[in-house]
């Protein structure tokens, strides 16, 4: 995932193909209270700082999407998304972060949201697994077959994004940090004041 991600892919579809359809899809899964089941892990742990303070636990579904979940393993020991920023966040929709190359808190963050790792893309792994309030999805672009390193976690429920991202996990512990992420400006989201940045992220199995 390069340059042009985020212009031709998540908030292309989320802006430009479907118009404003995310705001009006997004607020019934937060009013509902419902909760997606804890699987019983892996774990992916979080620890955000910023405006936001404290940590998110994603139940990781490798029995959805094996490659990417094994992806977001390996980048995560490897100690890659330790200090990345949120550097998307569109209010009622998602937190974008996991831009390992450009998305770093101690470097320029004009690229950020254009980069990946130095592994390769991987393929689609879409399911029937629905984009609930706490989703964690791999962001992509236009290509189905072009996510690597970012991902997003939803505020509410985003039933457009079902079946045409690929859904990695689902947030068990830490909503109210979540909720907290600092927002972004103008109809992308970017943070260009601040960013929150995961500070620590780690894998409990």
């Amino acid at each position: 995932m390069r340059d042009g991600v985020i212009a031709g892919g998540l908030f292309a579809l989320g802006l430009a193909v479907l118009g404003g359809g995310w705001l009006a899809m997004g607020g019934g899964f937060a009013a509902s209270g419902a909760a997606a089941a804890d699987t019983g892990g892996p774990y992916l742990d979080i620890d955000v700082a910023g405006q936001a303070e404290g940590r998110i636990r994603v139940d990781l579904r490798p029995d959805l999407a094996p490659q990417h979940v094994e992806r977001v393993i390996t980048l995560a020991e490897r100690g890659a998304y330790d200090g990345v920023v949120f550097h998307r966040v569109i209010d009622g929709f998602m937190a974008q972060t996991g831009d390992v190359e450009h998305g770093r808190a101690d470097g320029g963050l004009s690229r950020a949201g254009t980069g990946g790792s130095d592994l390769p893309d991987l393929p689609a792994e879409f399911s029937d697994a629905p984009f609930l309030r706490g989703t964690m999805g791999m962001a992509r672009g236009r290509a189905p077959d072009s996510a690597n390193s970012q991902f997003f976690l939803t505020f509410d429920a985003a039933s457009h994004l079902d079946g045409s991202y690929t859904v990695v996990g689902q947030v068990v512990e830490g909503l109210d940090v979540l909720d907290a992420i600092r927002r972004g400006q103008g109809p992308n989201g970017a943070v260009e004041r601040a960013p929150d940045v995961m500070e620590e992220v780690e894998v409990i199995r």
